[in-house]
């Protein structure tokens, strides 16, 4: 794409993005401050178009951007804007609780509010914690319930399904084989050293301890996601207008597991995560975008956050708003700060 194509897009998607109305080659020429013909803005545009950027709705015979536009526009023309002296008070004197819980209802509050969008905010992990202690008690023949003492004094109880059955001298074996070789350990820890240490051991044992392993880890996944703001999606027009996507996309707030994995994949990744339309394929919207960044303690990665809004939104201000709350909420969860 050569620069006047590229500086028509980025004009065309600007206004789109400023007032929601498609944009014909009269704004154009008037706007991108280029010294062409209409003849040839439409041209551009007509070539925009075959390319898949922009896109001609029914009802106008001015163009919007396409997903497609949007991801080039996000990626290669757009000028992120530097947050406002006042908003970045705002968020840090909303960030200054010691209380972690706080701190995250905070920043998802503050998200919304500075970009009236739907903030989210994934709870941090816990640390890993060690166990002391665990025992395997019969319940019926083929239930089992696995008793674990963690480091920190926590007693956890787990009932596991097991296709075979253990005598109660077979399930004493296996804790104390358990308590010796691992007691001390995190369970990450076990795990790995489960799969190669127990590959001499009877099937039956590994099998019996793998079980306990994934019952405390699946159950102690306490992780969550905090959102704010969510209504605020039913006052933007080309979301409001789509029932049907709409109710759709409050199903994954309410159910909240794609978000978590979205949220979860963008935390391996570095800086700020763009997500338009469907490239996630976790929202169910081609109208949706998210907008995310990672967060961390003591200089240590524990979780995301972000803005979920219309495609259609100001990417050179949200994109400062989550990466300054990002940072905030890093310095307050670190024991420096």
């Amino acid at each position: 794409m050569d620069k006047r194509a590229q500086i028509l897009l980025k004009t065309l998607v600007e206004h789109y993005i400023s007032d929601g109305q498609p944009i014909g080659s009269r704004t154009l020429l008037q706007h991108s401050g280029l010294d062409v013909s209409p003849a040839t803005i439409r041209n551009v545009m007509s070539d925009l178009e075959h390319l898949g950027f922009i896109a001609s709705p029914h009802t106008s015979a001015g163009r919007i951007p396409t997903q497609k536009g949007y991801r080039l526009f996000v990626d290669t023309l757009l000028t992120v804007q530097p947050l406002e002296t006042k908003a970045v008070n705002q968020l840090r004197s909303g960030l200054s609780s010691p209380n972690q819980n706080e701190l995250i209802n905070s920043a998802a509050d503050m998200l919304s509010q500075l970009t009236q969008f739907a903030g989210l905010v994934m709870i941090p992990k816990r640390k890993a914690l060690s166990f002391k202690h665990l025992e395997f008690l019969p319940l019926t023949e083929k239930r089992i319930l696995v008793i674990i003492v963690t480091s920190d004094g926590n007693v956890q109880n787990r009932i596991i399904l097991s296709e075979k059955p253990y005598s109660a001298s077979e399930l004493t074996q296996a804790s104390n084989y358990f308590n010796a070789n691992f007691s001390g350990q995190t369970f990450d820890e076990v795990q790995q050293k489960l799969h190669t240490e127990l590959k001499q051991m009877q099937t039956d044992m590994n099998v019996l301890m793998n079980a306990a392993l994934q019952a405390n880890i699946h159950a102690g996944d306490g992780n969550g996601v905090v959102i704010a703001g969510e209504r605020n999606l039913l006052n933007i027009d080309e979301l409001s207008t789509n029932v049907n996507s709409l109710r759709k996309l409050f199903e994954i707030f309410e159910r909240r597991t794609s978000l978590m994995q979205l949220l979860d994949n963008s935390q391996h990744a570095e800086g700020i995560q763009i997500f338009i339309g469907g490239e996630s394929g976790y929202l169910p919207l081609d109208e949706c975008s998210m907008v995310t960044a990672p967060y961390e303690a003591d200089g240590q990665v524990v979780g995301t956050l972000g803005v979920i809004g219309p495609t259609r939104m100001a990417y050179e201000r949200v994109i400062p708003i989550v990466d300054v709350t990002a940072k905030l909420l890093s310095n307050a969860l670190s024991s420096g700060a």
